[in-house]
C-alpha cells in the first residue's frame, strides 16, 4: 500500500531526530517539518485503513474525525496523543520563539515518534499479509 510505504519511509528519517544536534535551530526546524509530514501521512493512512475495514468514517476528510473513528476501531492508537499531535500540527505555524520550537521538537522525539513507531508496527502485525492486495 503506497500510503503505508510513504508513512514508513518518512518515519525512517524522522526516527533519527534524537541523534541530531538539538541546539541547532535549523535541525529543530527540520524535525518539526518532518513531523508535519509524518502526521499528515499518519492520519491519511488511518483514513485508508478505516475504508479498508468498511467504516463509513473513512469517507470524511477531517483529521479529528478520522482520529476519533480510528481510535474506536483500532486498539493500537493513543487517541489523546494523536489529538495532541493534531493541535501541535495546527499550532506550529504560529511558533516564532526558539524555546517553543525546542519544546515541540522534544515532544516529537519523546512522545510522537514512539506513537508513529507503534502504529507502523501494529499495521505490519495486523495487515502485513494483506497489504500487497491494496
Amino acid at each position: 500500500m503506497k500510503k503505508f510505504d510513504n508513512f514508513s519511509s518518512n518515519l525512517a528519517v524522522l526516527r533519527r531526530a534524537a541523534d541530531q544536534d538539538l541546539g541547532n535551530a535549523f535541525i529543530i526546524s527540520g524535525i518539526i517539518d518532518k513531523f508535519f509530514i509524518q502526521f499528515e501521512l499518519g492520519w491519511k493512512l488511518l483514513k485508508e485503513l478505516l475504508r479498508y475495514e468498511g467504516r463509513m468514517a473513512g469517507a470524511t476528510g477531517s483529521p479529528r474525525e478520522i482520529i476519533k473513528a480510528a481510535y474506536s476501531c483500532f486498539d493500537f492508537l493513543t487517541e489523546e496523543l494523536w489529538l495532541d499531535m493534531l493541535k501541535d500540527r495546527n499550532d506550529m505555524t504560529h511558533i516564532y520563539d526558539g524555546e517553543q520550537a525546542r519544546k515541540l521538537a522534544d515532544r516529537i522525539i519523546r512522545a510522537y515518534i514512539p506513537e508513529f513507531e507503534q502504529l507502523n508496527q501494529a499495521i505490519l502485525t495486523r495487515y502485513g499479509h494483506d497489504m500487497d492486495k491494496w
